[in-house]
Parts: C-alpha cells; sequence; structure tokens
C-alpha cells in the first residue's frame, strides 16, 4: 500500500508484541487484531530500497539467489542451518527454480529445545528433511496460492497445505505468510511465522493416538462418523477433550450418548465445513457446523474464542484433511436438547418452573413432540399464580400435540393442545400470535420439542362472544341491547369478530334521554352496536401502532396500541383481549358514537340525488309529450328539483 510514495509497504505491527501484518488494501482490521489495537508504520515493499533525498522507495534491488535472500528477508537463522547441511546450500546458489517457505528468526526461537536439538544433531538427515520440506521443487508466488490447495514439497513428496482467506491471510500448515513473494535469480522466498513438518495422519487417527479424546473416540464410533473424519475433504474439528465432556451433567451425557440422532448432531456441531487455521482469525467471523448451526468465532489477544468464550486450550493440530482445535466445553445444539435445556439458557425459566411445580416436567424431558408456548420471565413480575388443578390445566394448554416451527404457521389455522383446546393462529403484519398471545422470539427447535417465547400467559377461548359477554356481570345492559337489536344469533354463530363492549357504567354515562331513545330505536341500537364489532379478530399483539379497522356498520374503527394501552377511537380500553371462539372482546367505558356525515360528504350526497331527478325528468318529459298518464308524474319530478 503506497502513501503517496513509490514501492511503500504499510505495516500492522501489534502493539506489545512482535507480531507483524504486512497489510494490503483489502487488510485493515479495523486497525485492530484480535481486539488489541496495531501501530501503521511504513517500510519499503519487497525487492525495493530508499535511495536518499528521493521519496519512497524507488530503487529496485538486484536480483540475488535464495540463499542470500533468505539473509534480505531476516530469515537469518534459515539461513544458518542452510549452512550447517552438506548439500542445501549449492543446491539453493545453484541453477533452478524454487519455492522456500522460510521460517522468521522467532519461528525457529519458538521451537521446543528437544525438538531444535533433535535437528541440529543430525543435520544431514532430520534438519536437511526438515528444510527439504520447506520448499517446493518450482516458483510459487501468493496469486497461485488458492484456498484448501496441496503443494508437493522436495521432501519425499509429501504434502505441504494451503489456505487462502477471505480476509486475505494465507496460511501454510497453519503458519501465517509474514512477507510474500521476495524474488531470487532461483526462485521465491515467502517468511512464515512457524517452522512446519510433516503431516501423515488424518483427523480420525489424531482421535485414537490421543488420550485427552478417549470419551470423543468412543462418541464418534457409536456415530458411525469416523468414515467422514478419516475420508478426503478439508475439516475444522473442534475437539471435545474428556475434561469437556465431565463438565456436563451425567444424564444428559447418557441421554445424548443413548440417541445416535442426537449425538451424531452433537458431533456435527463440532465440524466445520473448511480448515480454519487460528492464524486466519483477527476478528470475529461466523462460521457453519456441519449441523447447520452458526458459530461465532473470534479472538481475543492469543485466545480464540466460539461463541465469545476462550474454551480452546490447544490449537492448529494438522491432519492430512484439516485441522484440530482441542476445547475444553462441549457446544451442544439445540436439536440435541430437551425442552428444559433450551428454557435453561432463555428468559422462560419461571415459566418452565411452573410446569415443574405442577408434575408436568415430563413432558418438557421425554421423546413426546410437543411445542411449548413458554411466556417470558418478565410476565410474572408481579407473581406466579398458584398451582391448583385450573392452573396445572391452563399450562397444559400451553403444550401443542406436535413439534411446530412458527415458520409454517397459517393464520386462521387451528392447535389442539394437551389441555384439550383448540386454539388459533392470528398473523398479523408485525406479529406471529397464538390466541392472545404473541412470539416474542425465535424459536428453539430441541432433539423432541420447539420452545417458543411468548409474550404473554394464553387464556384460550371459553365460549362465544355471547357466552363471555353473558357470563361477566360488567356487560349486563350490552347483552339487553344486543338482545333488542336482534344481534344474539349472529354473535353466537361461528364467526370472527372483534368486539369493543361498553361496560355498564358506559352506557349509565350517558345522558338519560339519549340513552333511553336509542334503546327504544330498534334500528338505530343495531347501528349503534354494529359499529362496536369488527369484522376480524385483532388480538392486541397485533394493533402495533395504529389499525383502522372495519365496522359491521361500515364505518372504520382507530385501534391504536402505545405502552401497553390499547385505545379506540382515542378512548382507553379497560381490559383487552377477552378471548372467544368466534372473536376477541375489549371491555371499554364509554359507547362509541360513528362519525357523524361530514358537510362535503352531505353536500356529495345531494349533488348525486339532484342528477338522478334529473335524468329521470327528461326522461320523462320526453315520454309526457305522447302519454297523458305520464304528465302528472313529470310535474312532480320538477317540484321535487325546485327543493
Amino acid at each position: 500500500m503506497a502513501r503517496g510514495s513509490p514501492n511503500v509497504c504499510a505495516v500492522q505491527k501489534l502493539i506489545g508484541t512482535n507480531k507483524k501484518y504486512f497489510t494490503n488494501c483489502k487488510q485493515w482490521y479495523q486497525r485492530k487484531i484480535c481486539g488489541k489495537s496495531t501501530v501503521i508504520s511504513y517500510e519499503c515493499c519487497p525487492g525495493y530500497e530508499k535511495v536518499p533525498g528521493e521519496k519512497g522507495c524507488p530503487a529496485a534491488l538486484p536480483l540475488s539467489n535464495l540463499y542470500e535472500t533468505l539473509g534480505v528477508v531476516g530469515s537469518t537463522t534459515t539461513q544458518l542451518y542452510t549452512d550447517r547441511t552438506e548439500k542445501l546450500r549449492p543446491e539453493m546458489e545453484g541453477p533452478g527454480s524454487f519455492t522456500i517457505f522460510a521460517p522468521s528468526n522467532e519461528a525457529w526461537a519458538s521451537l521446543p529445545a528437544e525438538v531444535l536439538d533433535s535437528l541440529v544433531s543430525n543435520v544431514n538427515i532430520e534438519l536437511l528433511n526438515a528444510l527439504r520440506y520447506h520448499m517446493v521443487n518450482r516458483r510459487v508466488l501468493t496469486d497461485e496460492l488458492k484456498h484448501g490447495m496441496a503443494l508437493t514439497s522436495m521432501y519425499q513428496n509429501s504434502d505441504i497445505q494451503i489456505h487462502h482467506y477471505p480476509n486475505g491471510i494465507v496460511t501454510v500448515n497453519c503458519a501465517r505468510l509474514l512477507k510474500a513473494d521476495h524474488h531470487a535469480t532461483n526462485g521465491v522466498v515467502h517468511l512464515i511465522d512457524k517452522v512446519i513438518s510433516t503431516v501423515t495422519n488424518n483427523i480420525q487417527q489424531i482421535i485414537e493416538i490421543e488420550d485427552t479424546f478417549e470419551t470423543l473416540r468412543a462418541a464418534v464410533a457409536a456415530s458411525g462418523l469416523n468414515t467422514l473424519l478419516e475420508g478426503d475433504g478439508q475439516f475444522t474439528l473442534l475437539a471435545p477433550t474428556n475434561e469437556a465432556f465431565e463438565k456436563i451433567p451425567a444424564e444428559t451425557l447418557n441421554r445424548i450418548l443413548g440417541d445416535p440422532e442426537a449425538l451424531r448432531d452433537l458431533l456435527n456441531n463440532h465440524i466445520l465445513k473448511s480448515a480454519m487455521c487460528a492464524e486466519a482469525i483477527v476478528a470475529g467471523m461466523s462460521v457453519e457446523t456441519l449441523e447447520g448451526t452458526t458459530l461465532e468465532v473470534g479472538c481475543s489477544g492469543d485466545m480464540l474464542t466460539i461463541n465469545g468464550k476462550a474454551i480452546i486450550s490447544n490449537k492448529d493440530i494438522l491432519a492430512t484433511n484439516g485441522v484440530i482445535h482441542y476445547i475444553d466445553e462441549l457446544l451442544i445444539p439445540d436439536s440435541a436438547k430437551t425442552l428444559f435445556e433450551l428454557a435453561a439458557e432463555s428468559d422462560v425459566s419461571t415459566a418452565v418452573d411452573l410446569f415443574r411445580q405442577a408434575g408436568l416436567g415430563t413432558h418438557l424431558s421425554g421423546n413426546e413432540r410437543v411445542t411449548l408456548l413458554a411466556p417470558l420471565n418478565s410476565v410474572f413480575k408481579d407473581g406466579t399464580p398458584n398451582i391448583d388443578a385450573r392452573t396445572k390445566n391452563l399450562l397444559l394448554n400451553h403444550l401443542i400435540k406436535e413439534q411446530l416451527a412458527s415458520k409454517y404457521l397459517y393464520h386462521g389455522q387451528t392447535l389442539n393442545t394437551l389441555g384439550g383446546k383448540k386454539l388459533r393462529v392470528f398473523i398479523y403484519r408485525n406479529s406471529l400470535c397464538i390466541e392472545n398471545s404473541c412470539i416474542a422470539a425465535h424459536d428453539k427447535r430441541g432433539r423432541y420439542g420447539t420452545l417458543f417465547t411468548m409474550d404473554r400467559m394464553l387464556t384460550p377461548p371459553m365460549g362465544t362472544v355471547m357466552d363471555v359477554l353473558k357470563g361477566d356481570n360488567r356487560f349486563s345492559m350490552l347483552v339487553a341491547a344486543i338482545q333488542s337489536a336482534g344481534l344474539t344469533e349472529m354473535l353466537n354463530r361461528e364467526g370472527v369478530y372483534t368486539v369493543f363492549a361498553p361496560t355498564n357504567e358506559a352506557f349509565q354515562a350517558m345522558p338519560p334521554g339519549e340513552l333511553n331513545k336509542l334503546l327504544g330505536n330498534a334500528k338505530e341500537l343495531a347501528n349503534i352496536l354494529k359499529y362496536h364489532i369488527g369484522d376480524e379478530i385483532l388480538v392486541s399483539g397485533g394493533i402495533g401502532s395504529l389499525v383502522r379497522l372495519k365496522s359491521l356498520q361500515g364505518d372504520k374503527l382507530e385501534v391504536s396500541s402505545k405502552n401497553n394501552v390499547v385505545n379506540v377511537n382515542k378512548e382507553p380500553v379497560a381490559e383487552a383481549d377477552i378471548m372467544a371462539t368466534n372473536g376477541v372482546v375489549y371491555a371499554i367505558s364509554s359507547v362509541l358514537q360513528p362519525p357523524a356525515i361530514r358537510p362535503q360528504e352531505r353536500g356529495d350526497e345531494l349533488a348525486d340525488s339532484a342528477l338522478e331527478i334529473f335524468k329521470q325528468a327528461s326522461a320523462y318529459s320526453r315520454a309526457a309529450r305522447t302519454s297523458v298518464k305520464l304528465a302528472p308524474v313529470y310535474q312532480r319530478l320538477l317540484e321535487r328539483m325546485k327543493h
């Protein structure tokens, strides 16, 4: 990245470490690496040098052979070890075309002492072979390094694994490419941050060798996934150690180990679809597992994190078909959990405790296909109901007899509960409701049960609208009015109504003369009552900010909701969501009046009438000339036109 000067490259240095990232324009990483700040500096790009008095790095360095280029890129330890072998230096200085992935000086220094001792004590076999494994018998530049490719090394044609990640980072056997494409007369040098070694075992073989994977080994064998883990491909296994398995309750572990489907889901949740080396992770990223779930992989300083937790204890164990990271905590997917386990991680623990207290816990932990409609904890902020027969039955009506997914629910669908009730599904523009209760969070689909998080306790319908009104003393005057107006049968039969029901106090608040006049005129009374009835079911959770609900009288009702208070025509509702089999009832404290006809509308009506009379008069005037009988009719029309 040039900074207005030729051949100047940007370097991000991680504060407090020796780590450097030679950055191109696509790789600024928000000037942070794993949450730690970087300092930007500029230096000459590979193969160029400064000239006194000139801007940038205008002078191209003369090319030298591979051996000398190792010194130029700062890999003097590789140069030193090359000298120790008898054969390699002449090869690096001679004719040919090679690529060297040269470990930095820091990489050699960080090798365990016993590894380094074994190399330098046998320079013409061990050290020579180790260095040859870092070499390829042709020139390979970074634009040729593709994700998932293998290069053939000069040690027994063993493969070197290349990964080129979307963030621009390239790894070689999980070692990060530090400085790339340093040309030499006989090849190219790439500086890397680790000493790499040959890879001979696949993922399955590593699991079988390591003592810390004893439980994992048994789980893989029981699930049949060993075929996948020893086959071709490039996977990442987040391998749970014995300690990880020991952290979960024995009952949960035994249940999963004894259930082939849950076990397979569990293990697939630890396998990523591609190889992911630790050095590729410089910030948070979402990765997909074979289970189909998404894990958030990130880093904090030197630690890798999964879903925000630093649970990776050993990283970058390379296999022929991928990479293994040891983790000390199990990643149990929802699909392997019971409803109890799903609820433990959700904001519905109070509701689940009620099920346990009511002796209904087996429905949440067994292999029964159910959907739990679990109200949020905040629903119970004023206390929980006493556990009695009525509460137990209400809880059973929060369990649907099948395992559902909300995305397949449709408006008007009926759901059967374990309590014997039929619940209706209502779909609105911004909410999905089951009776009066609306879904407040994404589904959690477990092994046998699905958890729907709901915004309130469900109240199943207890009868028709007329049954609801007759059963509540507050509505005795309304019931009498409905009967007088001849609307009883309508509100008893099947239908979809939203009824804004004035209480007795609402009627009594009307002037006595006006009330008596209304009750004495059946036609006018029916008209007023129909204005209180919407032609669809609208529960409070479906209102949003404002809904204009068409009434059976023809005019529209303005229904709004703010801070959990429902208003109709700007009047607050006393009680919402009294559910009926053919609708929903809202108790209101005033009798609603249909809007008066506005002057403009009245004028439009008169104009329409006059036009119609004029048309009729024109027709009769022609006919009256030939018919004595029609003449009087024509005269009457003329009189109407005068008015």
